[in-house]
């Protein structure tokens, strides 16, 4: 069944009627580099000052989270420990309601919540609204925040998702001057049923100042906060880079209108970061990389809805979300459980970039998915050349382009198990490059030839540098049909090096179009993939 995705985008987008004042009203102390059309909106928007005066407020707004057929997860933060109370309707006015009491939000996890919302109707709009209640007096409340989101249907409708990645990466920050991070608002307007960031939604090793010198002149500007002036080493500073993004209008209007499926990269913590590293940066002064990312991912718990990290619990990144009978989301973690970064030539190699239990996971669960099409969203590109410094390798690829070495030989094993179990429908989706570009891989290019050809696709970022386009590594067969890339390195946001790509499932015929997109929303690469047929 085919949904109309002209229709049901005016009822998401007028439930901003309260979100523009709900999903970022603040009274936040002053912004370097902030004009007032930037700046979070005062509470005077909606209601004078002294009625809120001593009550919680949800400055950050709000988002959703890992939505399923019956199920979705709610995020906020208050400005105080408060009682997060959820509200659920099928309409935005909310004549009939459901109720959700969820947790008192503090400063152990730096007063943000989440409450998981199960029970959901299959493929209906969930209108909801955030109340904060005073623990200790619950008279006294926050106006309520704002959202809504679509559950996935148990029948073959049509399902659209964005990916992308890279968030205020080297040092391009919220720039008050191009109106922010204004490839948000280019996506919320095509409605997504849901957001997928590949990775890198922070750079906790990239300062943000408040310039940054143009490349043949001219000044960028940025808001700027005290947390984003140094790198990231407390747990106080990866929150507040965590926090910084949530400062840009585009993206609170967003997350209050698109669910997200997030995921995890190197510049949560470090560039190019491993497992057991111990830093050779003189900014720091804690330099093992474990400890590190053990307070960002804390933090990173914190400030997304992700069911499967449980603040001040044990947890993981990688899961699968099932998204009806046509879309199944596996999404990855290639930087938890990698080995170190190194020549990645080595004969044997058990725990690759995936590690072994991971491995063992992702091929139990593709065997089990029913689901038309399996999206692999990969923290890293398969065929891509990454480098890290003169001889070792970040990502998969090494250059050779003969048989599976190193971490080659943990994607050789997969993708053999894809085509012995006759597994259909899988696409690899990335980002991490900081360019957009499509791979078709193919046996009878690759010198492994024991699986079936699949698509690459690539894009971002958001709003970070712009890189030239890396080498392309033979084992695996690739062919690049599309790429767009800049020239020169570190090309700031709005010269064209910015891009998201969009997948879209046509519930009748089962059809999948992805498409590559400019920063603006301009397609620029198209290709159509049929359900189960091999070598497309």
């Amino acid at each position: 069944m085919t949904k109309a995705y002209g229709g049901s985008g005016v009822g998401r987008r007028s439930v901003l009627r309260g979100s523009l004042a709900a999903a970022g009203a603040a009274a936040l102390p002053p912004l370097a580099g902030a004009t007032p059309a930037q700046a979070l909106p005062a509470r005077s928007l909606s209601a004078p000052a002294q009625l809120l005066s001593g009550r919680p407020s949800a400055d950050w707004g709000v988002q959703a989270g890992d939505v399923t057929a019956s199920s979705g997860l709610v995020w906020v933060r208050s400005d105080r420990p408060a009682r997060m109370v959820v509200e659920t309707s099928a309409t935005e006015s909310f004549r009939n309601v459901r109720r959700w009491t969820g947790p008192v939000v503090g400063p152990g996890t730096d007063f943000t919540g989440r409450t998981a919302l199960r029970g959901l109707p299959a493929g209906e709009r969930v209108h909801y609204r955030v109340v904060l209640a005073d623990p200790d007096d619950p008279r006294r409340t926050s106006r309520p925040v704002y959202g809504s989101f679509r559950t996935a249907s148990t029948r073959r409708e049509d399902v659209r998702f964005l990916w992308s990645g890279d968030l205020a990466g080297q040092g391009w920050g919220i720039n008050p001057d191009r109106g922010g991070y204004r490839i948000f608002e280019h996506m919320r307007r095509l409605d997504p049923d849901f957001f997928l960031c590949s990775g890198d939604n922070i750079y906790a090793d990239n300062p943000i100042a408040a310039t940054v010198a143009l490349p043949g002149g001219g000044t960028w500007r940025n808001i700027t906060t005290e947390e984003k002036s140094k790198v990231a080493e407390t747990l106080a500073e990866f929150r507040g880079a965590f926090r910084y993004n949530l400062l840009d209008t585009n993206l609170r209007r967003f997350n209050a209108q698109v669910p997200t499926v997030v995921q995890w990269d190197d510049h949560e913590v470090h560039n190019n970061w491993y497992p057991g590293q111990l830093l050779d940066d003189a900014r720091y002064t804690e330099k093992r990389a474990d400890v590190l990312s053990a307070r960002s991912l804390k933090a990173f718990s914190e400030y997304f809805p992700l069911s499967t990290l449980t603040p001040d619990a044990d947890g993981r990144v990688y899961r699968v979300l099932r998204h009806g009978p046509l879309l199944d989301v596996f999404v990855l973690d290639m930087r938890t459980y990698r080995n170190a970064n190194s020549p990645n030539r080595r004969p044997d190699d058990a725990q690759g970039i995936l590690g072994e239990r991971q491995l063992r996971w992702l091929k139990r669960e593709l065997s089990r998915s029913r689901a038309v099409w399996k999206v692999i969203a990969s923290d890293m590109p398969l065929g891509l050349v990454v480098t890290d410094g003169p001889v070792n390798f970040e990502a998969v690829a090494q250059g050779d382009p003969g048989a599976p070495l190193g971490r080659e030989l943990q994607i050789a094993e997969l993708l053999r198990h894809v085509k012995h179990h006759r597994i259909t429908g899988t696409v690899w989706l990335t980002a991490d490059v900081h360019y957009t570009s499509a791979q078709h891989y193919a046996p009878e290019r690759a010198a492994f030839k024991d699986f079936a050809p699949f698509w690459e696709f690539v894009s971002g970022p958001l709003n970070a540098g712009g890189f030239p386009a890396v080498k392309l590594d033979g084992t695996f067969g690739p062919e690049q049909p599309f790429v767009k890339a800049p020239a020169t390195a570190n090309v700031p946001p709005g010269q064209d090096s910015q891009f998201f790509g969009e997948v879209a499932i046509d519930g009748d015929s089962g059809e999948l179009t992805v498409r590559l997109r400019s920063e603006t929303g301009g397609v620029l690469f198209t290709k159509v993939l049929q359900p189960g047929r091999v070598g497309q």
